[in-house]
Order: C-alpha cells, then structure tokens, then sequence
C-alpha cells in the first residue's frame, strides 16, 4: 500500500483508531483525510490497483493498466 486516502463525513479517524487499537498522530491523519493523491512512483509494469473501502466494509479493488507521460 502506498497512499490511503478517507473521506469520511463523520469520525473516521476515531473509527480506524478503536478498529486497530492503535492511536493516530493527528497531523498524519491531517495528510490522509482527503481526495487527492501525493504523487507516487512510476509502476515498472505499466499496472497499478485501486481498492476502495466504503464505511460498511464493502470493498472493491481493481488491477488498472496505465501509460505515463
């Protein structure tokens, strides 16, 4: 996993800290709680995953190819 992103409207980050009994720095979280990606490095195969995780749990994940300009 390289970047995670919540959007969550409600408590996320009070969910995803009682779920793995760990605590969250607040400025890290600060990072995660948006919509756009950091950039990240070039896939040497051309492919990349996406999963997504909705707040029920359901998740969806799928191998895409890319082509980088």
């Amino acid at each position: 996993m390289r970047q995670v992103c919540f959007l969550g409207e409600k408590d996320p980050h009070r969910a995803l800290q009682t779920t793995l009994k760990v605590e969250i720095d607040k400025d890290t979280w600060a990072t995660l709680k948006r919509a756009t990606f950091r950039p990240f490095d070039k896939s040497k195969t051309g492919r990349i995953a996406v999963k997504v995780i909705n707040h029920l749990g359901d998740e969806v994940m799928k191998g895409l190819n890319v082509s980088w300009n």
